[in-house]
């Protein structure tokens, strides 16, 4: 069931003309000139669509950042994205068109497209390893070519630059003012081929709402790169005008009216996959920047954004399952916006948190025993297993594991593909959009929204500090279980100090905290580990003769190494105790 994410992008063929394609498809918007930047999420009229003229939108932090566009004859002007993908069954597709949100808010019947797109890309794949897309898009007789960033910071957001072109060919003379000066030699001696098309057919139709105007798209195709092909079935949600809570809303009507799933993964990254024949990947979460001078506010606002947008980008390689990163990263984002919220309840009681918080645990408890096992099958056994050679009983010990690990892995698709899912992240989404938080807070503790985020950064990093380190005193003499409370409470520190060191000036001495602190975790983390492989063996050892020596060995080896992790993590302790606090120069 478990596949390495690893696989070598494979070269595709070109386009019918002999020239690379693109993906995925946006508005166009035109003028002559780079002119200033448009906000879709201001309301206003649309701009005409002019021959030759590029768009842009806020630039992808994900990645290399594209510059800012250089002067050139090619006209243009900036434009956005800001959408949500609902992903959903086929056959259903028709039953949304009907759904009473769009029914009663629709402009009219819509129109009706037919969209053909080419994705490019260098051989090496240099635009994606770069967070970068290039696609031209027919539709009729017309040609769109369109350079898009990664997601940032933000899950609904993505920068997007469009040109008219000739035809399915792309023009990489108008990408370029858009390109990371670094790849621009590259791509200028690498030649680009056409990666995968994008056969969609769209029925798109306007939404007016009070907080604004949103574009909702219902695409059916196909993605093919070679003899591969995916089916897409997805609606669209794309902000015009007015506010990004305007997506959400009409997201969550619509999951009310039938199952959704939320995604944020655009086609251009399911095309790459699928010409890769490869899995989707799972990332670790990128590093928060936090000015010291935000207000508290503020920081709330990054940090929640930054969890969800983990949480959505680690969701497409848990629900494929071949990948055993991916439950792993959806864990950690679910551990993370749990920690968020949790920090948030130092400002007061607000209503909201506690149903957030117990959705948020509700699915990572259903995640838990499938990475469980891929750690025991992926690493503990096979560990042991090439030690110990005369012993007999491993394969038929993985066997058995195999088919625990294949329970698990269907409890977890089960609640990911659960209602109460796209309910819980549709949800979070437009309270994390509408900052909900202030509408939770009662009266008196408003003004700390507004007082600096560093004192407040200051006050909850000492006390969790301390928490550990009480936890901790004696710690030669400690118990399992206080070794593993030692754990939970660095754990936790861990995600502060994730979230908050980045408000503190000194960075060196930041760097340093957080690496000790990250290798006292790293140690406890195998310490425990050991205590979650003598629970799976528990009775699964029981299966046969065989099985039950194997398992025997890998508790009798685990035993051992238990008394040689001692010594290092009692040394890591005391690394980590003698560590100066970045934040002790603000006292």
């Amino acid at each position: 069931m478990l596949k390495s994410d690893a696989t070598p992008a494979r070269k595709t063929t070109s386009a019918p003309d002999g020239n690379p394609v693109p993906k995925d498809n946006k508005r166009t918007q035109v003028a002559a000139g780079f002119l200033r930047q448009i906000d879709p999420a201001k309301p206003g009229p649309e701009p005409a669509i002019v021959e030759g003229a590029v768009s842009d939108q806020t630039p992808s932090q994900d990645a290399t950042p594209a510059p800012e566009p250089a002067q050139s004859t090619v006209a243009a002007r900036s434009a956005g994205e800001i959408e949500l993908k609902l992903l959903v069954d086929a056959e259903r597709m028709a039953h949304f068109n009907t759904a009473p949100i769009i029914a009663s808010n629709a402009r009219n019947k819509g129109t009706r497209k037919h969209l053909k797109s080419v994705y490019y890309d260098t051989p090496e794949r240099a635009l994606r390893k770069s967070g970068l897309s290039l696609r031209v898009r027919q539709n009729g007789a017309r040609f769109v070519q369109t350079v898009k960033t990664d997601a940032a910071d933000d899950p609904l957001r993505r920068g997007e630059w469009e040109a008219s072109v000739p035809s399915l060919a792309p023009d990489l003379a108008l990408a370029m003012p858009f390109i990371p000066e670094k790849l621009r030699e590259q791509l200028e001696t690498q030649p680009l081929e056409a990666v995968f098309t994008a056969d969609i057919h769209r029925h798109a139709r306007m939404i007016d709402l009070p907080s604004g105007t949103v574009e909702i798209a219902f695409d059916q195709g196909e993605l093919i790169a070679g003899e591969r092909s995916l089916p897409v079935s997805e609606i669209e949600l794309e902000l015009k005008s007015g506010s990004a809570s305007t997506i959400y809303e009409i997201a969550l009507r619509l999951a009310e009216h039938g199952a959704v799933k939320p995604s944020i993964r655009s086609k251009s990254a399911r095309g790459f996959d699928l010409a890769a024949d490869k899995s989707p990947s799972a990332r670790r979460p990128r590093k928060l920047q936090l000015d010291p001078s935000v207000t508290l506010d503020e920081a709330f606002e990054t940090i929640l954004r930054s969890c969800f947008l983990h949480l959505l980008q680690s969701l497409p390689a848990a629900e494929d399952g071949r990948n055993p990163e991916g439950v792993h990263q959806l864990r950690v984002s679910l551990r993370r916006l749990r920690s968020a919220l949790d920090l948030m309840r130092s400002v007061g009681a607000l209503s909201n948190l506690d149903a957030l918080r117990s959705e948020t645990k509700w699915l990572a408890q259903d995640l838990s025993a499938a990475r469980d096992w891929d750690v025991f099958q992926l690493d503990t056994l096979p560990t042991i297993a090439s030690a110990c050679p005369a012993v007999a009983g491993f394969d038929t010990l993985g066997r058995a594991a195999a088919r625990r690990q294949s329970e698990a892995y269907r409890k977890a698709h089960r609640a990911l593909g659960d209602r109460r899912c796209a309910l819980f992240l549709i949800g979070l989404g437009g309270w994390i959009e509408t900052r909900g938080w202030r509408n939770d807070v009662a009266a008196e503790d408003l003004g700390q929204l507004a007082e600096p985020a560093v004192n407040f950064a200051q006050r909850i990093l000492s006390e969790q500090h301390a928490k550990v380190l009480k936890r901790g005193r004696r710690f030669k003499s400690l118990s399992a279980e206080q070794v593993h409370r030692v754990r939970l409470a660095a754990k936790r520190l861990r995600y502060l100090s994730e979230f908050l060191l980045p408000l503190f000036a000194d960075r060196k001495s930041a760097r340093r905290y957080a690496r000790r602190l990250a290798g006292l975790q790293e140690e406890l983390g195998a310490f425990n580990d050991m205590a979650v492989t003598a629970s799976l063996l528990d009775g699964l050892g029981g299966e046969s003769p065989d099985s039950a020596i194997a398992a025997a060995a890998i508790a009798g080896w685990q035993a051992r190494a238990s008394v040689g992790v001692q010594p290092a993590l009692q040394s890591t302790w005391r690394d980590f105790t003698a560590a100066r606090v970045p934040w002790a120069s603000q006292n």
